[in-house]
């Protein structure tokens, strides 16, 4: 088995663009709905457009692959696979120039969707390389890793796109036209170009091999990768968790507005905060990825989150933004330290213990007011942090030769972020919930996130894997 090294890195290039338009798409959403005149459910189309696209690419990857009656990854490749995606994506960025010198929303989302389309099959190819290239074992958090990456890219994101947007860096900044949307968009269609090429002449492998589980009477062999209880309940997991991190941060503007009378360039740092608390925790649960002594590795559990810390505050002050309302925050931090060093590197313990993290954040964002439920939200974005790694860890665990199979479903239901963001911005309405009590949506998404911890620790040690006592894992 390849160990992770230079092709690794390589790899986890992928995760920064996918957080670098993830996180953005929470600066296009108060911009539309701010000089369109949107409803606040209308501008949750543009998550609801991305995020579908997921589910629709990863639908035409399983019919692609019955209509050829083999695994299509497995026969173009996965580094090959990436770079197709990469240019998919290319593709959809250049929408963005007819949709911003029209001001056609309907332009704006169907270049989304086509970035999505890319996304999704670069996805299904990149998490479980990520997984099986190194010690199967520690694929959780060398998965975490990626993810960390990804959120240097959610972080700096929303920043990068407001400058190009508002042209300016301080505070007041007004957008004179919309038409500026376009500019960071194709300059990143550019850069999928580029890094296609780099991924198609890298040394990343394009063929990797599943270790089979041994057929048992307790573990009998299946025929189909939705056989395994693990791999259903975990799809609805995947939909779950993603639609609580986004709809958490795309409402949170909306949020702000209305009750700290915050304007729409001001968000800026509060957006860039919540998905640096994603590369907090991720790096965070990346420690376990690395072969140091156990001292070393409890001495760099408090060192890693404050330094995506020092990231986020780093970025912020080249932006010029006021860093004062942030340095609390550190505190909240030790939080989810304290909940990464119970987990023990067990990613059903994790998932349970952040679940419930993220259930008492959202009932504090709910019950506080002004700054406090402010910073309650955005630190959904700490127990959010390591539940994709987490779940997909524990969906594709023993599946072996439908590892891929797997993968292109858990893709499929990314979908999640589109509805449960629309839906909570539906509820959000001053009819209906509000936009304060609408995150009780995220408390339920969460609930399930914890029963799914419990369960999948029960269905694995069913089929003989036991994290707790570090059987081996067939992937």
């Amino acid at each position: 088995m390849q160990k992770p090294g230079s092709s690794f890195f390589i790899l986890i290039s992928v995760f920064f663009f996918w957080g670098f338009v993830a996180a953005s798409n929470d600066i296009l959403i108060p911009v539309f709905k701010e000089k369109l005149n949107l409803e606040q459910w209308q501008s949750q189309m543009i998550s609801f457009a991305f995020y579908v696209a997921y589910t629709v690419g990863s639908l035409i990857y399983v019919l692609l692959s019955k209509a050829n009656g083999s695994d299509i990854l497995n026969k173009i490749g996965y580094k090959n696979g990436i770079a197709l995606g990469l240019v998919i994506s290319s593709i959809g960025t250049l929408l963005f120039y007819p949709a911003a010198q029209t001001a056609s929303f309907g332009l704006m989302i169907t270049g989304l969707f086509i970035v999505g389309l890319g996304f999704s099959l670069q996805q299904t190819a990149a998490n479980p390389l990520a997984i099986t290239i190194g010690d199967p074992k520690k694929g959780a958090q060398r998965l975490s890793m990626a993810g960390g990456i990804n959120n240097v890219g959610t972080t700096i994101g929303p920043l990068i796109v407001s400058f190009a947007i508002f042209g300016s860096i301080a505070a007041g900044a007004k957008l004179d036209s919309i038409e500026a949307v376009k500019n960071p968009y194709l300059i990143l269609g550019a850069a999928f170009i580029v890094v296609a090429i780099i991924f198609k002449f890298s040394s990343l492998p394009n063929k990797i091999e599943h270790k089979e589980a041994v057929a048992t009477t307790a573990n009998p062999e299946r025929k189909s990768a939705m056989a395994y209880p693990q791999l259903v309940l975990g799809m609805i997991a995947i939909f779950l968790y993603v639609g609580v991190e986004v709809s958490t941060a795309s409402n949170l503007p909306e949020f702000m507005r209305q009750h700290i009378n915050t304007t729409t360039d001001q968000v800026a740092p509060y957006v860039s905060l919540f998905w640096a608390s994603l590369m907090i925790g991720r790096w965070t649960g990346s420690v376990g990825a690395f072969d140091l002594s156990k001292g070393a590795k409890h001495m760099m559990r408090f060192l890693m989150p404050y330094l995506a810390f020092g990231v986020f505050l780093l970025v912020n002050k080249i932006a010029n933004k006021d860093l004062t309302p942030f340095y609390l925050y550190a505190f909240v931090i030790i939080v989810m330290i304290i909940g990464d060093i119970l987990s023990k590197g067990n990613p059903a313990r994790q998932l349970l213990i952040f679940s419930l993290m993220g259930i008492t954040a959202l009932f504090v964002g709910m019950l506080a007011d002004k700054m406090i439920s402010v910073y309650a939200f955005i630190s959904v974005g700490l127990f959010c942090s390591t539940l994709w790694p987490c779940i997909f860890t524990l969906a594709i665990a023993g599946l072996g030769k439908f590892t891929n199979q797997a993968s292109s479903y858990l893709i499929m239901m990314i979908m999640g972020g589109g509805f449960i963001s629309l839906l909570q911005g539906w509820l959000a309405g001053d009819n209906l919930l509000g936009i304060q009590w609408s995150y009780l949506v995220g408390v339920m998404c969460f609930a399930y996130l914890a029963f799914y911890g419990w369960k999948a620790s029960v269905i694995l040690k069913s089929q003989g894997i036991d994290y707790d006592n570090n059987n081996e894992v067939a992937h």
